[in-house]
């Protein structure tokens, strides 16, 4: 895990594991060129951005991130609906 980049603590470690994602997977979604999706605000007033990307075993996740202190904070992290699948597949074929 990248400390310096990523801020992880029990509760985001915890959490991607209720949907089978490591913070490994998770960053490299993020550090990958991943599609970006949405960006909205949380209840809290928090920026929130969502990104599709794959990590290097071909696993294709969403996953959701906050700025703190400078560093990337993964909220969430899972594995997307059919269609968002395919939109990033179809992005992934536009790269290339």
């Amino acid at each position: 895990m990248d400390d310096e980049l990523f801020e992880w603590d029990d509760a985001n470690i915890l959490h991607l594991a209720e949907h089978d994602v490591s913070p490994e997977e998770a960053e490299e979604v993020i550090l990958g060129d991943p599609f970006e999706m949405d960006y909205d605000k949380s209840e809290l007033g928090e920026d929130r951005w969502s990104y599709l990307g794959e990590t290097s075993q071909g696993k294709i996740l969403q996953v959701v991130i906050t700025m703190r202190g400078g560093r990337v904070r993964a909220t969430t992290a899972f594995e997307p609906i059919r269609r968002f699948k395919q939109l990033y597949l179809a992005f992934k074929a536009e790269q290339q």
